[in-house]
């Protein structure tokens, strides 16, 4: 055999084997049993297996899967911004991003919510591994529980204030440990637990929410921002838990709940960051699609207990497709973290603001009436209006269209809460815009995605 034919015989023995080898990726991509998409780093889908296509199908507003980003933009809208943030020739992007689909609620058991792993395999492709993970997530919310309430035990504690509360959340009597961690003294007894918190941080019926729950699961636990009696602020460690003869400790200035209050300010930066990876937008700061539905869920199950009103405004930019035509992707990042700026300076801390489409936004303001809500929303749409982006020597003015839900006693759940607003505000898309409108009865029914076509004011 010549020495040319014997290198067309390696050759074409090598292209059968990468044959195979393609063969046996295409069959274990159609095989496994999780979602598999390849796509360019645009986001350009270049092949799927029939899990990934089942599960983003739903999510596709007109009936295509040309595009990853596309297609996960209005329940994942960070994923676009993740891959151009991301400078390495290879690697994984995000890992186990959750995706909530929907908020559970009538007619559903459970919320949704995917898993996008997205790894980056060169200069122009991508991979995004996607999974349904709904059980597995209400598993973790339950491990996570149990894990705050081991480290609140086990952690070496060296300053905690204690403090038993009466039936109804008040303090029912001081100790040093108390004036040693706040610096309150004997006269915070009889004012409720809720003076180491900042003001607007809890409504008066969140401080018996967290009783009940005490009641229920024999303890509550949270950590966020206290409040010193100076005024001065540090970051805490608050759990609740029943004394054993509370049933008999009825009446005021009598202990049937122990407050345990920890300052943790040292471990705030490892919990914050924990805390923005898994439930904060990474281009706006705020909430995140997952904390804004794990936020309203459990808002609205306390509503159905205790009854009480619970607000939401949906709000997004007008003409945003105008103004990322025009300045590009990274002038519409501009104006969305302009608009979250106002929108973290214009709500209360006990409100839940939270990025949950490309440039959708929702707000829940529990304990809040549909008046109530529409005056503020009123407030941040002027705001915005009177405002500007600055650029890349441009100056970028926008408005934002906004629609205002409530819910009496959390009836329905966070789906029909969340349908109301956008029905709402899309109303107050098809009267011109730059205008709040509140959600009534004649809404029902109508169609919440309108094209929002036309030129942005810039």
């Amino acid at each position: 055999m010549s020495g040319q034919a014997h290198d067309h015989q390696v050759l074409a023995g090598e292209v059968a084997q990468l044959r195979a080898d393609y063969e046996a990726l295409i069959q274990f991509l159609y095989l496994a049993p999780v979602g598999l998409v390849q796509a360019e780093t645009d986001g350009s889908i270049v092949m799927m297996n029939p899990i990934s296509a089942q599960l983003l199908m739903p999510l596709s507003r007109d009936g295509g899967l040309d595009n990853l980003f596309t297609a996960l933009d209005g329940v994942a809208p960070d994923l676009r911004y993740l891959c151009d943030q991301y400078t390495r020739p290879s690697g994984k992007i995000c890992d186990g991003l959750h995706v909530h689909l929907n908020a559970g609620g009538a007619g559903k058991k459970v919320p949704q919510i995917l898993s996008v792993t997205l790894l980056k395999l060169d200069a122009t492709r991508l991979m995004a591994v996607i999974d349904d993970v709904t059980m597995q997530v209400r598993r973790e919310r339950q491990l996570r529980q149990s894990d705050a309430w081991l480290n609140a035990i086990l952690t070496g504690i060296t300053d905690y204030a204690l403090v038993g509360l009466d039936a109804r959340g008040a303090i029912a009597e001081w100790n040093p440990s108390i004036g040693r961690v706040t610096g309150f003294g004997e006269g915070a007894v009889g004012q409720p637990y809720s003076i180491f918190y900042p003001p607007d941080a809890m409504t008066p019926e969140h401080l018996h929410d967290r009783l009940r729950d005490a009641d229920r699961d024999g303890w509550s636990m949270d950590e966020g921002k206290r409040m010193r009696a100076d005024g001065s602020a540090f970051w805490g460690s608050a759990m609740i838990a029943p004394l054993p003869d509370r049933e008999a400790a009825d009446h005021a200035g009598v202990p049937a709940y122990c407050l345990i209050l920890r300052d943790i300010t040292d471990k705030r930066g490892a919990i914050e960051r924990r805390r923005r990876e898994a439930f904060g937008d990474h281009l706006t700061g705020l909430a995140n699609r997952r904390a804004f539905f794990e936020a309203a869920e459990q808002e609205l199950v306390r509503s159905r207990t205790a009854p009480r009103p619970t607000a939401l405004i949906a709000l997004d930019a007008d003409h945003f497709k105008a103004i990322n035509d025009r300045h590009g992707h990274p002038g519409g990042d501009a104006v969305l973290q302009h608009l979250a700026g106002i929108l973290a300076e214009t709500f209360r801390e006990v409100d839940v603001v939270a990025r949950i489409g490309g440039e959708e936004f929702a707000v829940l303001l529990p304990s809040t009436d549909l008046a109530r809500a529409a005056v503020v929303a009123e407030r941040l749409r002027a705001i915005v209006a009177s405002g500007v982006v600055h650029f890349d020597g441009s100056r970028i003015r926008y408005t934002v269209s906004a629609g205002v839900a409530c819910l009496l006693d959390g009836e329905g759940g966070t789906d029909l809460l969340l349908k109301r607003a956008d029905q709402a505000l899309y109303a107050a898309k098809r009267a011109g815009r730059n205008r709040v409108e509140r959600w009534r009865p004649e809404l029902a029914g109508t169609s919440t995605h309108p094209a929002d076509g036309g030129s942005d004011a810039a």
